[in-house]
Formats: C-alpha cells, structure tokens, sequence
C-alpha cells in the first residue's frame, strides 16, 4: 500500500514551505510531534480540540511535508521555526503548547526563547527528561547504522510503528504507509541523523542540553502537565518521576497500558486532562 501524506494546508516561514493543518475558532492550541513523525499524529486530538480552540498542527522543518532548513537542524533551530509559522498563522499572543516526544523539547524550547508566546506547557511522553532511549535512536548516532535503519522499508516501517503503540490494532496499514511516504522524502534520513547527532549520542541522549533547557523551564513556572504511558518502550516511564522532580508545581498522569503515544492511544482521556488544565487558568 503506497500513499501520500494527507493533502492539508501550509504556510511560508523564512521562504519556505511549513505544512500544517488549523481548524477551529478560539483560544490558540498548539500541536508538535516527535522525531521523523508528522501532524498526522494529533489528527484526533486536533478534532476533539478544534469544537471550542483555534488548533494548530505543524510539521517540523524536514518532517513529512515541510521542507528543510538551510542550517542544521537543531533544538534551537526547530523552536524558532515553530515561532515563525506562529507568525505566519497570526498567532502572536499566548497559545497553549501541546508536544509528544521530541515536540515536548521542542515546545520547552519555544517557552524558554519567548515566554510571552507560550500561555501553558502539555508535555506527552516528552523528550528532555532522562538520558534513556530507544535503542533504535541511540544507534542513529552511528553513521552506517543509520544509513541502514533509516531506508524507507516496508518491514522497517512496520517494526518503528509496533514499538510505538502498546496496542497492535493501532498499526494499521495506512500508518504505515504513512510512515513510508515520510521516509521517502530526500532529505527525511539526513534530518533525522543531524538531530540525533545534536540531541544524544549511541550512549544516550546528551546531559548538557536537558540540564539547560530544564532550568530554564523550571524558572518560568508555567502551569504545565506531564502526562506519560507505562509502556512507552521510545522514552521510558521511569523519565516520568524525574520530570516531576525538575518541574515539581507540574500536574502528572501516567496511563496503564499505552505506549509512547498517549494522544493516539487515549484521546479522550487526554483531551480531558488538556481541558482540566486549561480550564484552572483565566481565559486568554
């Protein structure tokens, strides 16, 4: 089964093309998804937020269908992306950031370099918070490897989805075809191994930057929710218990039998934990 990513819309930020789906009418929510992933992860999510919230999804620079960056792609460099597509979409005050993964680092970043863009913090099952990982993500830090892990193979794509979902009735054959489609873009691998080679190495993901990027957070002390599956095999759960440590004002939720995607796996238990935290602050 062979299949393009699903037509949505786009912007221009920095001359280039951002892809990016925005429904509804209402306070700003914001969607970021994880590394080599796209929007199409929040595609229910996005539908329940949407009835009541202006929702935004994006997908990061070099993922699925926004082109590259002319730089290496880096945290920084991601984050201030995200800022120019808020620009772009005329989202210029406070919006509420959702992040799953390497979204959830990315959404902390954006919150660092400008607080006044970011209204509250919703971090699912987010990079940031331990030096474990994903075998399969440490060994991209190792050039052949990487070059070998990284072919769009139908048995590769089926392997990453069925490590990411605690259920197998989410590895449907449309996400992986999907999964497909992102990894036969041209320069899909080459993003992919520039930012694993800035975030870890094959140890692990790197101290310094978690260590920075978490003080900075933890100074802000943004309303924020940690929410985490027990059976995320990508970042364990165990990362959960330290997050609350760094960020100890942080509501937290940990699902039982999920995987490394709360916001697939238990949408409507998510949108409520959202609701929940939304509703505790004044409207924007």
């Amino acid at each position: 089964m062979t299949v393009a990513l699903p037509a949505v819309d786009e912007r221009t930020v920095g001359g280039r093309r951002m892809r990016c789906r925005i429904t509804g009418d209402g306070p700003p929510v914001v969607l970021l998804h994880g590394i080599g992933r796209t929007l199409d992860d929040f595609t229910a999510l996005h539908a329940a937020l949407a009835r009541d919230h202006r929702v935004l999804a994006v997908d990061l620079p070099g993922h699925g269908g926004s082109a590259p960056l002319d730089g290496p792609h880096t945290l920084p460099a991601l984050a201030g992306a995200v800022a120019g597509f808020l620009d772009a979409a005329g989202v210029t005050g406070p919006a509420h950031l959702v992040g799953n993964s390497l979204g959830g680092a990315v959404a902390m970043r954006v919150a660092a370099d400008a607080p006044h863009r970011v209204a509250d913090l919703a971090l699912l099952d987010s990079a940031g918070f331990g030096r474990e990982v994903t075998v399969a993500l440490r060994l991209l830090a190792v050039r052949p490897l990487a070059r070998l892990l990284l072919r769009p193979h139908p048995a590769i794509a089926r392997r990453t989805e069925r490590a990411i979902f605690f259920d197998p009735a989410y590895v449907t054959d449309e996400r992986v075809a999907t999964a497909l489609a992102v990894a036969r873009q041209p320069h899909a691998a080459r993003v992919i191994r520039e930012l694993v080679r800035h975030l870890g190495t094959w140890r692990g993901v790197r101290p310094r930057w978690r260590a920075e990027l978490l003080d900075a957070v933890a100074a802000l002390d943004l309303p924020t929710l940690l929410v985490w599956g027990d059976r995320d095999l990508i970042l364990p759960a165990a990362h959960l218990a330290y997050a609350r440590t760094r960020l100890p004002g942080a509501r937290a939720h940990l699902f039982r039998d999920t995987g490394h995607m709360p916001q697939i796996e238990r949408t409507i238990e998510v949108e409520a934990l959202l609701r929940d935290l939304w509703s505790a602050r004044p409207a924007l």
